[in-house]
């Protein structure tokens, strides 16, 4: 799955390891999420798009499931 997480990590100026401090999980968490190897989990999602101020849609692309 697509996500914007690396963009919106970058415009901050956050680490990887910052972010996933910030919503509990591990750096190498927020590494597999970002290069498409691990999808987050709802509450992970929900946890990452509140963290950036947006909504779960506007961080993780959905078109490609059916």
């Amino acid at each position: 799955m697509k996500t914007n997480i690396r963009a919106l990590r970058k415009e901050r100026k956050l680490s990887q390891e910052e972010l996933a401090e910030a919503v509990g999980t591990t750096r190498q968490t927020i590494t597999s999420i970002e290069v498409g190897k691990y999808t987050a989990s709802l509450p992970l999602a929900y946890k990452i798009a509140r963290f950036f101020g947006l909504t779960i849609e506007e961080v993780f692309d959905f078109s490609e499931i059916d």
